[in-house]
C-alpha cells in the first residue's frame, strides 16, 4: 500500500500581490451600525479571497452624505460619546444628537473605528476611510465603484 503525501499550504498575501480598489458608498438612510460593519469589512480585505489578518489587504471606501446616516429606536436622543481627559473626574460625555450636529463624519469614523483592530494595523486601515457630510467628494479621479450594503 503506497502512501500519497498530501501538502496543504496557507496561502499569505505579500505586498506586491495587493490591489486597492476605490468604493464610494451613500450614508442617505442607512442604520449607523450596519454602515459601519459593510465599510469595516471592505477596509480590512475580509471580502477578498487573499485576505491575511496579518496584513492591510483592504481597499479605499468613501463614505458620502454622512449627516442622513440615522439610528434605530431612541439611539437619537439617549446614545452617549465618552472621552477621559486623564485627570480625576475627567469623564466627559457628549450626546449623539450634538456630535451627529457639528461634526457628522465623526460619527461614522468613530463607529468603523470600533470594528477595527485596535493597534497599528487598524490605524493603517482607518486611513483608507475617507469621510464626507455633503454628497460632493474629491476622489472622483480614482473612479470609485458604489459599494452595496447588506442587511
Amino acid at each position: 500500500m503506497t502512501h500519497l503525501k498530501l501538502t496543504k499550504s496557507t496561502y499569505s498575501a505579500k505586498p506586491a500581490d495587493i490591489k486597492r480598489k476605490w468604493f464610494v458608498v451613500d450614508a442617505d438612510g442607512e442604520v449607523l451600525g450596519r454602515l459601519a460593519t459593510n465599510v469595516a469589512t471592505v477596509l480590512r480585505g475580509k471580502h477578498k479571497a487573499m485576505y491575511t489578518p496579518s496584513m492591510d489587504t483592504g481597499d479605499c471606501v468613501v463614505v458620502i452624505n454622512a449627516e442622513k446616516v440615522v439610528l434605530t429606536g431612541n439611539k437619537e436622543t439617549q446614545k452617549m460619546y465618552y472621552h477621559h481627559s486623564g485627570y480625576p473626574g475627567g469623564l466627559k460625555e457628549t450626546p449623539f444628537a450634538k456630535i451627529h450636529e457639528e461634526h457628522p463624519e465623526r460619527v461614522i469614523v468613530h463607529a468603523v473605528r470600533g470594528m477595527l483592530p485596535h493597534n497599528r494595523l487598524g490605524r493603517a486601515m482607518l486611513k483608507k476611510l475617507y469621510v464626507y457630510a455633503g454628497p460632493e467628494h474629491p476622489h472622483v479621479a480614482q473612479s470609485p465603484e458604489p459599494l452595496e450594503i447588506k442587511g
